[in-house]
């Protein structure tokens, strides 16, 4: 075990390189946020039921991201690593395995998508209506799905080698074009066919389109990193072993907390229509809010990465500890945005008395769990990921997750007959609740670990 001891650091440099890589990945999970605030914006304009079926469709895409988000990430943790150390050939061998292992998920997904919609939609709703229109918007969905995993490794490798902005604006341009073509499929604007949910899918669709396009052009640069075609089928056995090492137990966390938090949705779900629509507004508002955790979480990975992929394993671990304390820091203030933006929130949905009632209690809930949420990002997601410690997430969503929030919320919701903001809380009592074992994990320095070969 490492000693507590650290090296002193820059703070100058620490915090422009922070800053440099934060700023436009928050904005970049921003500006994706705003894509499902939009959809329940217009949708909840125009009805209640349909609002609340594409949110409830949209988490198949939601399961279909943590396979990607498994890939991408464990590229991630070793591309920092051998970007610090100034690897690029082993960078495009990366590259290969994320588009491998992500055009596999994508194709499974879309088959899903277009030829079992209606099964799909039984997971998270028995309302025939609520089913009826999650299906018609998975069936265009769908072929958005099989574009999204090769559009995530592209963003991937530009996060790790120094592009974040190109990445950011990329991310950001497709959100604006998805955004306004929901305005105009959505409503039937401009003299386009009214499709209410089904515009929406066509515009998600769309934006991917062009967001892979842009993915494809701009990283065309002689500075970008890109696959490496003639060895494509050549990949080192070295790499894969040290590519499923990552990939593996990151997928195992992604999927305990994609699934658990698919069964969260799909728990409120089965509540009733009003307890699902105040549930579908809480989650737009809790990823608009997790924008800034997210970026920083995803900044820790790479910083941390870079210095220990580098052998500077002293500050490496210093740069750890210092994000730790921010981390608590950006939880409060997450906190307060909350609390601060719930009767805006509350107002600016059409829903029945009943679900605006819900709604409030569920902002007050959440604005406990922020705290929780942002340490664990942080911490979990970026430093101790970006060490290579990639056991643990999944060790701690096993316990919180499927040991005690998921039986409290079933318990709650279908045998004791919990009211709908009891089971709520369940479903957040997971984040709050292991803040002290990830403490705990991360003082035994673990992670503090060169994976460079």
């Amino acid at each position: 075990m490492l000693k507590e001891q650290t090296i002193k650091i820059d703070n100058k440099e620490f915090y422009r390189h922070l800053s440099r890589i934060a700023i436009p990945i928050s904005l970049q999970s921003l500006m994706l946020a705003m894509v499902a605030a939009a959809d329940a914006l217009m949708l909840g304009r125009v009805e209640q039921v349909q609002m609340t079926a594409v949110s409830l469709a949209t988490q198949i895409q939601f399961v279909q991201n943590m396979f990607l988000a498994a890939a991408t990430s464990a590229g991630a943790i070793l591309g920092a690593q051998y970007w610090g150390k100034g690897d690029k050939k082993t960078l495009e061998n990366i590259f290969n395995l994320m588009l491998w292992f992500c055009g596999i998920v994508s194709i499974i997904f879309f088959l899903a998508c277009e030829f079992a919609p209606e099964k799909l939609m039984l997971f998270f709703a028995s309302d025939s209506e609520l089913i009826s229109i999650g299906s018609s918007y998975l069936k265009i969905a769908g072929f958005s799905y099989l574009l999204t995993g090769i559009s995530e490794c592209y963003l991937a490798i530009m996060k790790v080698t120094e592009h974040v902005r190109t990445g950011a604006f990329i991310s950001s341009s497709a959100v604006v074009i998805n955004i306004l073509l929901n305005g105009v499929l959505i409503f039937g604007l401009l003299g386009a066919p009214r499709m209410e949910a089904r515009g929406a899918a066509l515009a998600t669709t769309i934006s991917r389109v062009i967001q892979l396009c842009l993915c494809l052009g701009l990283s065309s640069g002689q500075k970008y990193i890109r696959p490496a075609i003639d060895r494509f089928f050549k990949i080192p056995k070295l790499l894969i072993g040290d590519f499923f090492k990552q990939c593996l137990p990151l997928m195992g966390g992604c999927l305990c907390w994609g699934i658990g938090f698919t069964s969260y949705t799909a728990i409120m779900g089965h509540m009733g229509v009003d307890a699902a629509a105040a549930n579908s507004v809480a989650a737009v508002v809790r990823d608009l809010v997790c924008c800034a955790c997210n970026g920083i979480g995803t900044a820790a990975g790479i910083m941390v990465g870079n210095e220990l992929g580098a052998g500077r394993l002293e500050l490496g671990k210093a740069y750890g500890i210092k994000l730790k304390n921010i981390s608590f820091v950006v939880g409060f203030i997450s906190t307060a945005i909350v609390l601060a933006v719930t009767p805006l929130v509350v107002n600016g949905v059409i829903l029945t008395d009943t679900a605006r009632k819900y709604l409030v209690g569920m902002m007050v809930i959440m604005s406990v769990y922020m705290i929780g949420r942002c340490v664990n990002t942080v911490m979990i997601n970026g430093v101790l990921d970006g060490g290579g410690d990639t056991l643990f997430d999944m060790y701690s969503l096993i316990v919180s997750m499927w040991m005690i929030a998921i039986p409290l919320a079933v318990a709650g919701a279908f045998f004791l007959h919990w009211s709908p903001l009891a089971v709520y809380a369940c479903t957040c009592v997971d984040e709050v609740g292991k803040i002290p074992w990830v403490l705990i994990r991360f003082h035994k320095y673990k992670w503090v670990q060169d994976l460079t070969r």
